[in-house]
């Protein structure tokens, strides 16, 4: 799925998306609402994504006031990012991937997303994980089983599995992951 904005958010890096944000060619609503209509279409597919955030297009219009008035806040202002589902953040429900945690509403923001949010990530949603972190297949009751995006047929890896897989079919610019074993290096390797 190609954007139609004249800047391809797609295959952005950090930088690139700070650039178009700050040379007004592009504002943070339209990048995000590019990403969601990609991840409309393609998270079907590969059910790598959890939830999104209800206040993602509010996140997205501050920053771009901001940016109207002349600033630019943090190091990631702007830049589309997902959670893996074991990060609490204030307005989603944060799982582990559990169907029986499905209720959980953290009060407060963990400490690496109030870092995001500080450095000005737009955070887009919540990514599917192996159930309570535990394995590396990307399976859980809550969230279902993550595919890979370059071969449905093969394990994203996991436990961040849906956090790769989100990464690797350009869901967001990069997403968080959690390790005890292999969480981050079996995704890495399994998404490419």
């Amino acid at each position: 799925m190609q954007s139609t904005l004249d800047f391809d958010p797609f295959e952005a890096t950090i930088d690139s998306i700070r650039t178009a944000l700050l040379s007004r060619g592009v504002t943070c609503r339209q990048i995000v609402q590019a990403y969601l209509a990609r991840i409309a279409t393609i998270n079907v597919h590969l059910n790598a994504i959890i939830c999104l955030n209800p206040r993602v297009l509010e996140e997205a219009d501050a920053v771009d006031d901001t940016l109207a008035h002349g600033g630019m806040s943090g190091a990631l202002a702007g830049v589309p990012v997902f959670l893996k589902d074991n990060f609490n953040a204030i307005n989603m429900k944060t799982t582990g991937g559990c169907r029986a945690l499905q209720d959980l509403q953290a009060t407060e923001d963990a400490k690496v997303v109030k870092a995001l949010k500080h450095a000005g990530a737009v955070i887009l949603g919540k990514a599917n994980l192996h159930e309570m972190a535990l394995e590396g297949l990307s399976v859980s009751s809550f969230g279902g089983q993550t595919l890979n995006p370059y071969d449905l047929t093969r394990t994203p890896g996991g436990s961040s599995g849906g956090s790769g897989a989100a990464v690797a079919a350009s869901l967001c610019v990069f997403a968080t992951g959690t390790d005890t074993v292999n969480s981050l290096r079996s995704p890495a390797s399994a998404n490419r």
